[in-house]
């Protein structure tokens, strides 16, 4: 299951990607969008609010996040048929375009982060 997640309020972003960080993916290749605002005509698309149409309705917990998402992921998986090959080699050269964006930006926090305890080494 490949999930991206599309959320308006920065909070709930960060929140879903810490919940989800093992199923991230591009919403070029996901199985389900997770958005924070209604979404019309996509059916890969998994709404989470306080509204009652919502798919999820907060408050929720880990738990109860994963396994609403499983269980559409299951409900899109019987609706759709396999996918060709070609379009599954293209789907691994996007698996490794993410994970090389996904290395540059933790080796670069990581950076930062022993640039700063140099310095407040060195400030003492």
């Amino acid at each position: 299951m490949k999930i991206a997640i599309e959320c308006k309020s920065p909070l709930m972003q960060k929140s879903m990607e810490m919940f989800l960080h093992n199923y991230l993916s591009s919403s070029r290749q996901c199985d389900i969008i997770l958005r924070d605002e209604p979404c019309l005509n996509d059916a890969r698309c998994f709404y989470v609010s306080t509204h009652k149409g919502a798919d999820l309705v907060k408050p929720f917990s880990k738990s109860q996040l994963i396994l609403a998402l499983e269980a559409k992921y299951k409900l899109l998986k019987k609706d759709t048929p396999m996918r060709e090959e070609a379009s599954l080699k293209e789907e691994e050269i996007l698996d490794i375009e993410i994970l090389e964006k996904r290395i540059k930006y933790l080796t670069s926090e990581y950076q930062e982060n022993i640039l700063k305890a140099v310095r407040v080494f060195y400030a003492n």
